[in-house]
């Protein structure tokens, strides 16, 4: 017997129907999947016993996180602003006040999104026995929030804060509160969720903010996430690479895959001849090693899957 096949029609057409009624701010038009691909993605979740999935801005976007490059509604096509650069970070106590306050505004937001359909399906895939690992390249903490534990956050998580000169660390919501300490009188407020939790704020609205330091030895809080032009450390991708080793399957979900630093375990696994599907939005940089291309809304794929 399958273990893993299409809902029934009733199922289907009441998910079709409260989908229909919401609207994603962040989720780039999408094409409708077909049959045929539902079935041949059914296929590919049966045969795998030991998978490893692959996560990226687009499987958050329907929780309300926007990305960078999806078509029309991403950051860098909505926004001249960029995200912050980790070499002017370290350097700027300016750009270091600039990020602090735009994360405290972005904060309580971020950090109150809950995890979606795609999100719960990977957490049942983990449940079933056939996931490998899960690595995700988003910082928004929504797998384990969904229950996932096989989980590794390539760029790190916007939930933990260290000290970039001692060996502090801080939780993100111990530290909220603490900038709000610092900052009695200062308010700023702006709509404008950017992928990573901040938000925009002018120059002007930043004047005044005080920047967080650490307690113990008054040196630099940084969020213990990748920053633009920072490396992913060593050992973690030593670790992801184990883990594409161990696979039998690749499944990609949500990513262009246009940043090197999740591309290569992509072509790590194309190299050793393992099945790969990717499940998405728009073009990626694996297209062309991919045994399987869904270009569509994942929870359209996935609401149509049960395992």
């Amino acid at each position: 017997m399958r273990n893993v096949k299409i809902t029934g029609i009733n199922t289907l057409l009441s998910v079709i129907r409260r989908y229909s009624s919401t609207t994603y701010e962040f989720v780039p038009k999408a094409k409708s999947v077909n049959r045929a691909d539902i079935e041949e993605f059914c296929e590919f979740i049966d045969r795998g016993r030991n998978i490893l999935v692959i996560t990226g801005a687009g499987i958050s976007t329907e929780s309300g996180i926007p990305d960078y490059r999806s078509q029309g509604v991403g950051l860098y096509a909505t926004s001249k602003s960029r995200p912050v650069i980790y070499q002017d970070f370290v350097k700027s106590e300016k750009i270091r006040q600039r990020y602090w306050a735009r994360n405290f505004i972005g904060w309580p937001r971020f950090s109150s999104v809950q995890p979606n359909v795609s999100h719960k399906f990977l957490t049942k895939l983990e449940n079933s026995g056939k996931l490998c690992w899960l690595v995700t390249q988003n910082v928004d903490a929504l797998h384990y929030k969904a229950g996932s534990m096989k989980v590794t956050e390539l760029h790190g998580s916007s939930y933990r804060v260290a000290c970039m000169r001692c060996e502090y660390k801080v939780n993100r919501h111990d530290l909220q509160i603490a900038i709000e300490s610092l900052n009695p009188s200062w308010r700023a407020f702006s709509d404008k969720l950017a992928p990573d939790g901040d938000i925009q704020l002018s120059q002007e609205e930043i004047e005044g903010f005080c920047t967080p330091h650490c307690p113990k030895c008054s040196g630099p809080l940084k969020p213990e996430i990748i920053f633009f032009g920072d490396n992913v450390p060593k050992p973690t991708v030593e670790f992801v690479f184990d883990r594409v080793q161990d696979c039998d399957q690749v499944l990609v979900v949500g990513s262009s895959l246009e940043v090197y630093s999740g591309y290569r375990f992509v072509l790590r696994a194309s190299e050793m001849k393992k099945p790969i599907s990717l499940l998405g939005i728009g073009p990626t940089r694996a297209d062309k090693l991919a045994d399987l291309k869904i270009d569509a809304k994942c929870s359209d794929v996935f609401n149509q899957v049960n395992i």
